[in-house]
């Protein structure tokens, strides 16, 4: 079998084109690293899955300090004192539904 030389023209074509793109200003001004960066920039597209955007919006809220100190202390004497009292019902049932939710 002999191997020819030839290139397809597509190819051809998408080596200069996609020189030409980056090389927007002539040759003796070559772009600088930031011009290639900024049209990299301008042509670059993103998709990002809902359950991705999901999991950064979980990760924001408990990166933020919203813990009720008011609120901990007050639990915190009720346990130290022996008088928090814990449903396993209702807990239970809250569980189940949010799993079920969740399945949804």
């Amino acid at each position: 079998m002999k191997v020819g030389n030839k290139v397809n023209p597509s190819v051809q074509n998408l080596n200069t084109n996609t020189t030409d793109k980056l090389n927007l200003k002539s040759k003796k001004e070559p772009m600088s690293h930031a011009e290639k960066m900024g049209h990299l920039k301008s042509s670059s597209h993103v998709d990002v899955s809902e359950r991705a955007q999901m999991m950064n919006k979980a990760k924001q809220i408990a990166s933020q300090d919203s813990i009720d100190e008011a609120k901990v202390a007050r639990l915190q004497k009720l346990i130290d004192e022996g008088r928090y009292n814990v449903d396993a019902s209702a807990i239970a049932d809250r569980l189940v539904d949010d799993h079920l939710s969740t399945m949804e």
